[in-house]
């Protein structure tokens, strides 16, 4: 809140405070007359207005007040069922007790208003100490009047009674009256007592005040004591000493000192005793008086003086102010107990000062009343300002008696430790003690002495402890002087000794040590104690002084050790022993931990069987004294310091082998304490809270341990088996009933507390104990590790019980809770996790109440007061539940349908909607205002976000209509950042990056048809703005800071990462807008993990863009420098850190290179670029080469994840990955290379780096070991693009490529013995994806490109090569007839692509595989009758394809030259492909069988075509050998069969004339491809049939009727062609390299072309005449 706020409320309700209870009046007539006229208040209210005035006997008109701001903050039902509440009468009187209750809560609020005002008026340190000055200068004046008239008011009350109050003025209710009064009684007394602290209270106010208690019996004489029962004693007794503290206080006793000082009494106002029937509270009154009438007249009255002083010993002054002291409670943040201190320091100083010690009794009451008074924080510094005054005087009593009497003088300076300046002075003032005093019952031998026995001198040296020898001693030397007084004990003699108290100390451990098996134990443990305290107080003030300490702190574990081990151990001693070890563990958990485990307390494992089960585990001393001392007599200080020691070791991460040895201690805790404490036997109110609190802080350590701190390796760690023990153990139920006490019982035991302050007190305590169960159990659920099995624990938190009674409907009513706002924070924050990861119902759990629990939640979201992390969980609970709660969220969004009408889909806000609240905080008016901190403001838009990503259509509908909600929601978008080194609210990254988020789902999922204008404005005004250049320099200059700062570790990585991934969003969604493209953000070399993942995000973000803006980059000339620097500077960083973002730059690089289309020329990085890509290639396939050795002998394959996610995690092994970084940058190699058509660039870099070594090496190792299939694709494509130029294929093969490949390509597929193929690959997969027959089919390319390119320079490696892979080639001819797959017609069309290229080199295929030539030569004509045959008859074709292939849809997608453009259809009602698309389907599938079914038809004809004698020659060359060609086509004419048994035969080759034929005119888009089969056919068939007419071995009968066959089938083909190209059409793209002696080369495209000018024709044509002749 802020100040001005602050000073506002004050201003407007001061005069309330001023007037008090008297704010609230008596009930009146003219009260009753207004509020019966007032028009504005429902009449039930009003009605029930007047029962509540009945019965608290209160104004009406503020009756009704208070039930309206009951209803509005504590009550907890629903508006509805208010009605029935104010009709059913049973419910409303339930209802006016609880208003009753509200009330009496209010009238002490308000008195704990002003007693806050009072405390911290004055603090300088306090941040609105002047608002609150100011409001009590206005308070100053008549305060004290007014509130002691309420004080008389108050105890003079006549008790309600059911006469005057109504029937429910039971007696019951008449005792809850009476304790208010009490309390009310009490605080008006402690507002008074800390008024006249800070002001002078004149005589004759306390004149009056010491009527009013007199008369009053200092409480003792309430007017209603008969009420008083045993609960009530705490409060009477602190009204009597408020009152004594008053008058004290009104005496003034610290200006009395002063004046008596400075030698000035008379300036004291004095005033007369009234004489009292004596009581206990008057014991410090009267003690103050006899000092006030001693100081300012000594010499008279003295017996007066001396009778009420000894009145006042008699009544146990000392004892009663201690006791008063230790009522107050600790001073830590008690205004009014430090007051309270400071005051009976002055008054006891001045005592001490005024009298002899002798007269004041017994000295150990002194000592006691003073420790009490120290342990205000300042007045230990006081006192070592004056030591010698005062206080001083009982230090200096004390040290008389030391060490004959230990405890007086340790108690004393134990108490006086504050800081480390008072623990130097007490260690400075024990380290030189100058006088030792003992006591003789005899005087010892060795004594010399005065004849009155005043002075004794010793004759010979002594050791004072009668300690084995070399031992730490005291050593009193011969002659040492000592004064003696008799007393009953005997000789008392002070020696004047110097010697360390230290050193003293050791020896009384050293002497306990070895006396604890004999009856001295107890007596020297009396001794010891104090020692053990003074110890643990100095070393825990100041660490430094324990160095010192040493001989003393390393024998407590001996100690230890000694006294757990006897028969009746001294428990106290014991547990300051431990609490020592406490403060030595916080600093050296190590050290200690070492020291302790050898003493036998802490619990062991003896014979080791599971960690989970206490089997085989001994309790140690430790729990030998639980179960044998400490629960049979209810008092558990050993338990406690036990507790406090486990956690400090536990919070020292010790490490995991000493982890190991606590494990015990933490199975004792969870096995044997936790379940079961609250059963025990207990002494003391409170201790049983404490030690469960204990119990949790262990376990809430022990669950917050960093991961370093806990054990690894095949045992478990502290950390699993608190949760193992948790949640399947009774620990876990201890926990979940410490959870379900509920609010109620938490309000009732606050409401019991007789003391105002909020620090301390079993209420405090409890509510401790509650918060640590919600974390604990919000932690268990966060760290158990994934179960399908549900656990104890989690069926405990999650069972519906009837009534409201599961867990979840208590956490939920949390909420009502007011006293401390993290309690409900907590309770809501372990909803939000149930919620989130528990199969259960929130608002099922919540039944009846669910309504009303909905209201409060929005009843604290909405107020402007209300602790603001409590509405930021709120809000985090609701964004969860949005996804995991849909019953709950539905409540809280209380959508009304429309004007009520059925199905309509229009919805209005309930009035008990959240999204009222969330408008209200991302409205931009609110914004900067106290209320609405950046927190806030982010949880609403993170809540919004939730909406739009679970797609609350019904709540989305509303908002986005909302008037100016869009304009509202992006405020934050237009506004300007601080810059990110200057951040100091990381959150408001995160709201921008939610508003992001959320016009980015918005754009997303709506037509943009269908935007609101209102957002599309926005967006206008976003874009013209230049917020896109804004926001792309920011979020540069935000990762440029980032990867600066890294080193440093950014405190606020994630709200960076998060706002950067929701820019490359709204980024990418809002690509109509052009902006500021590149951000080169990764210029820094990153090396920390976070930073290596926002770089990854921008890669991909750049990759998205590039892809998304095409032209853009198409004219972007200055795309590429960037880029390449980004690369080069990558490069340098961490490898295996950097594969991500490598390869997402790769992929962009690419992008671009594909986009722009840039020649070598444009491209000025080339070389460098050249140069980094290939030697990250290089680099790249040497790992994945290793990687693979060490995969092939170990045969650990790792899962394939192939992801574009930007925090994968770094893989240990190079894995092959299609966006590998080694697959991209083979890629980028290939475009590149495509580029430098010249060759200039790369082929410098293949000689400057051995690159294509190195990938040939690793691609023929991947071959072998058919592994890596995306970078044997990847290196293939690149050996493909070197290989088109004459210099790139000269180097690919003098790199070896046929070593690498030829052999081991054999492993990608298996042939059996009998020659058929177990793994051909000839399946439906698509071509286009990566597979091991596409790794051939490129193969295949590879050589043919080669060959093409090189002919003569790389037939040897061809004629290998085809030697090698002869079968799978036969085999892959002969396989069309079977599969008509697209991947197996590729294969067919790769392999004839190869043997074309090959067959124009018959001679020495002739040479050196004859018989391969002859089967494939026999083959190919096979496979043209085969495609011939399935061109023909379509529907043999459709059948073949549904019937062999299993279905006519191939599975994978069409190749891409045949791909539809898709259109977006609807598919039909009930999800089935309706038929006339299924035909289509169909349809596309028949053609593209058809295209590559006549591709190979082609290139088959254009193979033969070498395998059979030149047209020219033949008919020219009588000459010709003819024993050269062989006979490829039977003489016989009839259609071809679908069978391998009839052979290809000229019937053959006019088919297939004719099939191209009757394409040429259905087909439109293969004409030149048609034309170019026919020629080649023509040419085959002439060829074929002279070569049948000259061979002499062939019968004239079957020559002529070759001759008249082809006769009259060519003449019927010419006039058909004839009539073809007189309606025009494309020549063929081979007719130029046709032999026909008139042919010229004729261009492809010409429109009309006479018959007799088509070359081919005319080719046929002679051909035809020759035949006729």
């Amino acid at each position: 809140m802020l100040k001005a706020q602050i000073e506002a409320e004050l201003d407007r309700n001061w005069e309330r405070l001023l007037l008090g209870l008297c704010y609230y009046k008596p009930p009146s007539s003219s009260s009753a007359e207004k509020l019966k006229s007032d028009k504005d208040i429902a009449q039930p209210l009003k009605d029930f207005g007047f029962r509540i005035s009945k019965l608290l006997g209160l104004d009406e008109q503020q009756s009704v007040q208070i039930l309206q701001c009951y209803l509005q903050e504590d009550y907890r039902g629903t508006r509805n069922a208010l009605k029935n509440v104010l009709q059913e009468e049973r419910q409303s009187q339930a209802l006016l007790l609880k208003i009753a209750d509200y009330y009496y809560e209010e009238r002490v609020c308000l008195l704990r208003c002003v007693l806050l005002l009072l405390t911290y008026f004055q603090d300088e340190r306090h941040p609105y100490r002047a608002e609150y000055a100011n409001c009590v200068s206005k308070l100053e004046k008549d305060l004290v009047s007014n509130y002691q008239q309420q004080f008389e008011k108050l105890f003079k009350a006549e008790a309600p009674t059911w006469e005057t109050h109504g029937n429910l003025m039971t007696e019951r209710q008449v005792s809850r009256w009476f304790l208010q009064c009490l309390r009310e009684q009490s605080l008006l007394l402690e507002i008074l007592f800390l008024y006249y602290a800070y002001f002078e209270m004149p005589p004759a106010d306390l004149l009056t005040f010491t009527k009013i208690f007199k008369e009053q019996g200092f409480g003792q004489r309430q007017t209603n004591r008969h009420l008083v029962d045993k609960s009530m004693d705490a409060l009477v007794d602190r009204i009597g000493y408020f009152s004594s503290l008053i008058l004290v206080e009104g005496m003034d006793i610290d200006f009395l000192h002063k004046c008596a000082l400075e030698d000035r009494p008379e300036q004291h106002q004095s005033f007369i005793l009234l004489w009292f029937i004596y009581l206990p509270h008057h014991a410090p009154v009267l003690l103050a008086w006899v000092l006030l009438r001693h100081t300012l007249n000594p010499d008279e009255a003295s017996l007066v003086i001396r009778r009420i002083g000894n009145t006042s010993l008699q009544l146990g002054v000392f004892q009663y102010l201690t006791n008063m002291l230790q009522a107050m409670g600790s001073s830590g943040n008690n205004c009014t107990a430090s007051t309270a201190r400071m005051c009976i320091y002055g008054l006891i100083s001045f005592v001490i000062t005024s009298f002899e010690e002798e007269t004041l009794g017994i000295q150990q009451h002194m000592i006691n009343v003073a420790c009490e008074v120290l342990a205000a924080p300042s007045l230990a510094e006081l006192f070592w300002e004056t030591p010698e005054m005062g206080l001083g005087m009982i230090l200096d009593s004390a040290v008389g008696i030391f060490p004959q009497k230990i405890g007086p003088l340790l108690q004393l300076l134990t108490a006086l430790l504050s800081d480390k300046s008072t623990a130097k002075k007490v260690y400075s003032f024990l380290d030189k003690m100058s006088f030792y005093t003992e006591v003789y019952k005899h005087k010892p031998n060795d004594i010399v002495s005065r004849e009155d026995e005043t002075l004794w001198r010793r004759q010979l040296p002594k050791l004072l402890y009668p300690l084995g020898l070399g031992q730490t001693n005291l050593r009193m030397p011969q002659g040492c002087l000592g004064q003696v007084i008799l007393s009953d004990q005997g000789y008392i003699v002070r020696w004047d000794y110097s010697y360390s108290s230290w050193t003293l100390f050791t020896c009384e451990i050293e002497m306990l040590l070895h006396v604890v098996s004999t009856a001295d134990v107890i007596l020297h443990c009396e001794r010891v104690k104090p020692i053990l305290d003074l110890v643990h107080k100095v070393i825990s003030t100041d660490w430094t002084v324990s160095d010192c300490l040493l001989p003393i702190t390393s024998r407590i574990y001996m100690l230890l050790q000694r006294l757990t081990s006897v028969i009746n151990p001294p428990t106290e001693v014991i547990a300051s022993c431990v609490n020592c070890l406490t403060v030595l563990a916080a600093r050296m958990p190590g050290k200690v931990w070492s020291s302790l485990h050898h003493t036998g307390f802490l619990p062991f494992f003896l014979n080791f069987h599971s960690f989970f089960s206490a089997e085989g585990m001994k309790a140690g001393n430790y729990g030998n004294i639980l179960v044998l001392i400490e629960q049979p007599r209810g008092e558990y200080a050993v338990t406690v310091a036990f507790l406090h020691l486990v956690t400090t070791l536990v919070k020292g991460q010790l490490g995991s082998t000493q982890n190991k040895g606590l494990i015990p201690c933490v199975l004792l805790v969870l096995k044997e304490m936790l379940p079961t404490y609250h059963k025990w036997r207990y002494n003391t109110c409170g201790v049983r809270e404490r030690i469960g609190c204990l119990i949790l802080e262990l376990i809430h350590a022990i669950l917050n341990l960093t991961p370093e701190g806990e054990s690894q390796g095949s045992t478990p760690s502290l950390q699993s088996l608190c949760i193992y023990s948790l949640t399947n153990t009774d620990a876990g139920q201890a926990v979940v009933n410490i959870m379900g006490i509920g609010v109620d019982t938490i309000d009732v035991v606050l409401a019991a507390q007789p003391s105002s302050g909020v620090s301390e007190g079993p209420g405090q305590v409890l509510i401790q104990t509650v918060k640590l169960a919600f974390s604990v159990t919000n932690n268990v659920i966060r760290l158990k590790p994934a179960s399908d099995v549900v656990s104890p624990l989690e069926q405990a938190l999650t069972q519906h019980g009837g009534h409201g009674k599961n867990l979840i409907a208590v956490l939920a009513k949390y909420i009502y809770h007011k006293h401390d706002p993290a309690l409900p924070r907590l309770a809501i924050q372990l909803l939000k996790r149930l919620a989130t990861v528990a199969p259960m119902s929130v608002y099922a759990c919540l039944g009846n109440d669910a309504a009303a629990i909905r209201d409060a939640f929005l009843t604290r979201l909405q107020s402007k007061t209300e602790d603001m992390r409590i509405k930021v969980m709120i809000l985090e609970f609701l964004t969860v539940a949005v996804e995991t709660q849909p019953g709950l969220i539905e409540l809280f969004l209380n959508l009304e349908v429309k004007d009520g009408a059925e199905g309509s889909k229009e919805f209005l806000l309930g009035e008990w909607s959240c999204l009222h609240v969330v408008l209200d905080l991302i409205d931009s008016r609110q914004q900067g205002k106290y209320w609405c901190p950046p927190l806030l403001h982010r949880a609403a838009l993170a809540f919004l976000h939730a909406l739009w990503q679970d797609r609350r259509d019904s709540a989305i509908s509303v908002l986005r209509t909302k008037d100016k909600f869009w304009e509202n929601l992006t405020t934050p978008l237009f506004g300007t950042l601080p810059s990110p080194s200057d951040t100091t609210e990381p959150c408001v990254l995160e709201t921008c990056a939610f508003v992001m988020k959320i016009i980015g789902l918005e754009i997303y999922y709506v037509v943009s048809t269908s935007l609101e204008q209102s957002l599309k404005e926005t967006m206008k005004k976003f874009s013209s703005g230049k917020r896109y250049e804004y926001w792309s320099n920011y979020v540069k200059s935000l990762v440029c800071h980032m990867a600066k700062t890294e080193e440093e570790g950014m405190r606020c990585f994630p709200e960076c990462q998060m706002l950067i991934s929701a820019w490359r969003m709204l980024l990418i969604l809002s690509t109509s807008h052009v902006c500021c493209l590149l951000m080169h953000s990764s210029l820094q070399v990153p090396t920390s993990m976070p930073c290596l993942r926002i770089g990854s995000m921008m890669a991909t973000l750049l990759l998205i863009l590039l892809k998304q803006w095409r032209s853009v980059v198409a004219s972007a000339p200055d795309v590429l420098a960037p880029l390449s620097q980004i690369l080069e500077n990558i490069l340098q960083a961490d490898q295996q850190l950097m594969g991500r973002t490598k390869a997402k730059l790769f992929s962009a690089l690419i992008s671009v290179l594909q986009i722009q289309g840039l020649n070598s020329g444009g491209i000025s990085q080339l070389p460098q670029l050249l140069l980094c890509v290939c030697d990250t290639a290089q680099d790249e396939a040497l790992a994945l080469m290793d990687s693979t050795r060490h995969v092939a002998v170990t045969g650990d394959i790792h899962e394939d994840k192939d992801s574009m996610e930007t925090d994968a995690a770094p893989r240990t092994l190079h894995q092959d990955q299609r966006d590998g970084v080694c697959v991209l940058a083979l890629h980028l190699a290939k475009e590149l290379c495509r580029v430098d058509e010249n060759g200039e660039h790369w082929l410098l870099v293949m000689r400057r780096l051995p690159v294509l070594p190195s990938i040939l090496s690793c691609l023929e190792l991947s071959l072998r070991l058919r592994q890596n299939l995306y970078f044997t694709e990847a290196a293939l494509h690149l050996l493909l693009t070197l290989a088109r130029t004459s210099q790139g294929a000269t180097v690919v093969a003098g790199a070896g490529v046929i070593q690498s490949i030829c052999l081991p390509l054999l492993s990608v597929y298996e042939v059996t013995t009998n020659g058929a193929s177990q793994n051909l690959g000839f399946s439906r997969k698509s071509q286009d994806s990566p597979s091991w027959p596409g790794v051939y089919r490129l193969c295949l390319s590879l050589m043919e490109s080669l060959l093409k390119t090189l002919r003569y320079n790389f037939i040897n490696e061809a004629l290998d090569f085809v030697g090698v892979h002869q079968e799978r080639i036969l085999q892959c001819l002969n396989a069309v007839r079977t599969v008509q797959s697209l991947a197996c017609l590729d294969e067919a069309d790769h392999t004839v692509g190869f043997l074309l290229q090959l067959s124009s080199f018959c001679k020495e295929w002739q040479f050196h595989l004859p018989q391969l030539l002859r089967d494939v030569q026999v083959n190919l004509c096979y496979l043209c009758q085969t495609c011939t045959y399935l061109l023909h008859s379509k529907k043999m074709l459709h059948h073949y394809l549904q019937t062999k292939n299993g279905d006519a849809l191939p599975q994978g997608p069409l190749p891409r030259a045949q791909r539809a453009p898709q259109t977006p259809s609807k598919q039909p009602a009930g999800g089935v492909v309706g038929v006339g698309e299924r035909d289509e389907a169909e349809q596309k599938a028949l053609l593209a069988v058809q295209c590559s079914l006549l591709k190979i038809l082609s290139k088959t004809l254009a193979t033969l075509q070498h395998f059979t004698p030149d047209c020219c020659q033949i008919l020219l060359d009588q000459s010709l050998d003819l024993a050269e060609y062989r006979t490829l086509f039977v003489l016989s004419f009839t259609t071809p069969a679908f069978d391998s048994d009839v052979a290809p035969s000229f019937g053959t080759l006019l088919a297939t004339i004719n099939v191209a034929l009757s394409m040429l005119g259905e087909e439109k888009n293969n004409v030149s491809l048609l034309m170019f089969t026919m020629e080649n056919c023509f040419y085959v068939l002439i060829s074929q049939a002279v070569r049948y007419l000259k061979d002499p071995m062939v019968h004239l009968r079957d020559k002529q009727r070759l001759k008249q066959e082809l006769s009259s089938e060519l003449s019927t083909l010419l006039s058909s062609l004839s009539r073809y190209f007189r309606r025009g059409s494309p020549s063929s793209p081979a007719s130029s390299l046709l032999p026909s002696p008139q042919s010229k080369p004729s261009t492809p495209g010409t429109k009309v072309v006479q018959e007799g000018q088509e070359p081919f024709i005319q080719l046929v044509q002679a051909f035809v005449r020759h035949v006729q002749r």
